[in-house]
C-alpha cells in the first residue's frame, strides 16, 4: 500500500482536555477578538500589526519574544494592535524542508506529528498565558483548526492554498479575521473570489461531519507581492498597486473590506531589512489617500530575536530557520515609528 498509518493523532478534545485554556485566558481573548474587530468595522482608528517569526522553531524562544511584544504594546497601544505570529506549520514549495512544529516538535529530530499536536498547542497557552497578546498561525491544514481555534485571533491563508476549497469554506466558519493572501501569481481577483467565499455561507464536509457555516465577515486581502513566469519578484505595495486592489474591492459586494500588507516574502524581494521602508511607504501612500486610509488597515511583518536566518543545526537561540527575519533591536524601533505616524 502508498500509505504506511503510524499513529493516530488524539483528537481536539483530548487536547484540549490536557492542555487547558484557563477562564481568565478565555476573557481576556474575547476582549482581544473585539479589539480586533473593531479595527475591521471602522470603530476604532487603530492600525494592525501581525508581527513574529516566520515559523515558530523553538518554544523558549518564541515566548520570550512575544513576552517582549507584549511590553512594545503597552508602549504603544493606544496607536497600534499587536497579534504575535506563532506560526507552526509551513508550506513548501517543493515539499522539502522544515514543516513546522505541528511536524517536527524538535526540528533535529524526525517527524512526529501526535507530539506536534500538543506541542503547538502547549506553545500558544504559554505564549497567550505569558503575554496575554492571543495570536495569529497559518492555516495550512484546515482540519487542525479545532486543535487551536479558542486561542487564535487572526488567521491567515498562504499564497499556494488561497485556491483551495477546503480553505475557502472553513474560513467560512471562523469567528476571528482570515487574511486570504493573493497567490503567487498575482491574480487579484484569485484572492477577491476568495474573500468572498469566505464571506458566505456553505454547507461540506469537514472533520467527518456534514457541516454549515455561517459566513465570516472578516475575511479580507493580504497583499505578499507576486513573482512571474522568471521567479523574478514583483511588489505590490506602492501606492498604484493598493489603489488598484482597493477599487477592485469596492467593485465587489464584500463586507469590512481591508487590506493588510505583508511586508516581507515577494514584496520584499525577501531582503529582510527592507521591511520598516516597504511599511512606512505603505503608510505614506495611506496617509496622502482617503480611500487607502480607509481601507489599510495593517501590515504583516517578519520579526524574531535575532536577525537573518539560520540551517537548522546552527542552533542560534531566537533565529529562524526558515525565512529572514528583522532582529528584535530592529523591529522595535519599527514598531515605535509606526506608532507615531499611523
Amino acid at each position: 500500500m502508498g500509505f504506511n498509518y503510524i499513529t493516530e493523532i488524539p483528537g481536539p478534545d483530548a487536547i484540549k482536555d490536557a492542555v487547558p485554556l484557563s477562564g481568565s485566558l478565555q476573557k481576556i481573548k474575547q476582549e482581544r477578538d473585539r479589539e480586533i474587530r473593531e479595527i475591521f468595522q471602522r470603530e476604532s482608528d487603530r492600525f494592525l500589526l501581525v508581527i513574529g517569526p516566520c515559523s515558530a522553531d523553538n518554544e523558549d524562544a518564541v515566548c520570550e519574544y512575544v513576552s517582549r511584544l507584549a511590553r512594545l504594546q503597552e508602549e504603544v497601544k493606544d496607536r497600534l494592535v499587536l497579534i504575535p505570529r506563532i506560526y507552526t506549520n509551513k508550506p513548501r514549495t517543493t515539499g522539502e524542508g522544515y514543516k513546522g512544529m505541528v511536524h517536527q516538535p524538535d526540528p533535529l529530530k524526525l517527524p512526529n506529528i501526535a507530539q506536534g499536536i500538543y506541542a503547538i498547542r502547549n506553545m500558544h497557552v504559554r505564549a497567550f498565558t505569558e503575554s496575554h497578546l492571543s495570536a495569529a498561525d497559518e492555516m495550512l491544514y484546515p482540519g487542525n483548526l479545532p486543535y487551536l481555534d479558542d486561542l487564535l485571533s487572526y488567521v491567515a491563508v498562504g499564497a499556494r492554498s488561497v485556491e483551495n476549497q477546503q480553505h475557502r469554506l472553513t474560513v467560512s466558519g471562523m469567528e476571528v479575521p482570515a487574511g486570504m493572501k493573493n497567490p503567487t501569481s498575482g491574480d487579484i481577483s484569485v484572492m477577491l473570489n476568495s474573500i468572498y467565499a469566505g464571506q458566505h455561507s456553505h454547507v461540506f464536509i469537514y472533520n467527518r461531519w456534514e457541516v454549515m457555516t455561517s459566513g465570516n465577515p472578516f475575511t479580507h486581502a493580504i497583499l505578499r507581492g507576486a513573482v512571474d513566469i522568471n521567479g523574478r519578484s514583483i511588489p505590490n505595495y506602492h501606492f498604484e498597486n493598493l489603489l488598484n486592489v482597493a477599487q477592485a474591492y469596492m467593485e465587489r459586494t464584500l463586507a469590512n473590506p481591508v487590506i493588510v500588507v505583508d511586508t516581507n516574502h515577494a514584496n520584499s524581494n525577501k531582503q529582510y531589512q527592507e521591511q520598516p521602508r516597504i511599511g512606512m511607504e505603505v503608510i505614506h501612500s495611506r496617509n496622502y489617500s482617503p480611500l487607502l486610509k480607509d481601507m489599510v488597515r495593517g501590515l504583516m511583518v517578519e520579526s524574531y530575536l535575532v536577525e537573518g536566518s539560520q540551517k537548522i543545526d546552527e542552533n542560534i537561540y531566537g533565529k529562524s530557520i526558515t525565512d529572514a527575519c528583522l532582529g528584535w533591536k530592529e523591529t522595535a524601533s519599527f514598531v515605535r515609528r509606526l506608532a507615531e505616524v499611523v
